[in-house]
């Protein structure tokens, strides 16, 4: 049995058994793939285009929150959304890779190597389309620090808090939404447009001799999701700090962690764009924004 065929077929029988975990929010995920949009090649702007379904309008962005869609439909996938760990701010592909039972490659790390192996394979079994959309939304999940959070508590998702004592969510949903709808309320008038744009210029100036640093990773034989589920685990660990068990969180928290936000966004989005180039064109530089 193949290697892709194989962790199918684990994944299918581990479904049942998995946490449930969101990702980004919708925002977050239509952000991390028009940031990529904007580094893909020509070569691999044509292959995307190829395999968006048609209700995608051509654009990448709108299918990037597919595969949260698609959890109940593919219960198998769920697993594939997140790498929590034991809370010791690393990630280790051996120990945390797995299923509740102990099932190999059942991860986010693992969802990435899949999907970009099948998608680099004319062989594989796996749909082409699909292939593309999961990978795509991977991309954003492990950028998310609480993707890589603890296992004790599902990576924020039972730490109930309040934001700006108006909302009762959790902490894990607090870096999924609520610091971007903050963020895009205060600042850019709800106009997400307005915070891709000013997450673009980051990467012009700020961030400029970093982003090829963030894409280097990527070779033909490794995507290095890894490294991004190490860099994850190491954040998550701060964003525990003063988010306790029924606390509120203002300002103090919003300010904290809004930098770590974008600046995750905008290394999905150029590591996807990375990944993608080399899927399709063989090459993985960036196309200058």
């Amino acid at each position: 049995m193949g290697l892709l065929m194989l962790l199918h077929v684990l994944l299918v029988a581990a479904a049942a058994r998995a946490p449930a975990a969101q990702a980004w929010g919708k925002e977050g995920h239509y952000m991390t793939c028009k940031i990529a949009d904007g580094f893909l090649t020509s070569e691999a702007l044509t292959g995307v285009k190829a395999l968006l379904p048609s209700w995608a309008n051509g654009e990448l962005a709108e299918v990037c929150s597919w595969a949260d869609s698609q959890r109940f439909r593919y219960r198998w996938s769920s697993p594939l959304h997140f790498a929590d760990t034991p809370g010791d701010c690393k990630f280790s592909y051996a120990r945390d890779c797995h299923g509740t039972k102990g099932e190999k490659d059942m991860c986010v790390v693992g969802g990435i190597n899949n999907y970009t192996a099948a998608l680099q394979d004319s062989s594989s079994p796996y749909n082409r389309t699909e292939s593309l959309l999961f990978l795509s939304h991977f991309l954003g999940d492990i950028h998310q620090p609480m993707h890589c959070g603890r296992t004790a508590d599902l990576g924020g998702n039972t730490i109930v808090v309040t934001w700006y004592n108006t909302t009762k969510t959790n902490l894990h949903k607090v870096w999924d939404e609520k610091v971007i709808e903050t963020a895009m309320n205060r600042f850019y008038k709800d106009d997400r447009s307005a915070m891709i744009q000013a997450i673009k210029l980051n990467l012009t100036n700020e961030w400029s001799k970093e982003e090829n640093q963030w894409a280097a990773c990527y070779t033909r034989t490794t995507t290095c999701a890894d490294k991004y589920a190490e860099e994850s685990a190491e954040l998550s660990c701060p964003a525990y700090v003063g988010a306790e068990q029924g606390c509120n969180l203002e300002d103090e928290y919003f300010f904290s962690a809004l930098p770590v936000v974008q600046k995750r966004l905008a290394q999905g989005g150029v590591r996807l764009a990375a990944i993608l180039n080399r899927i399709f064109g063989g090459n993985g530089r960036l196309q200058s924004i």
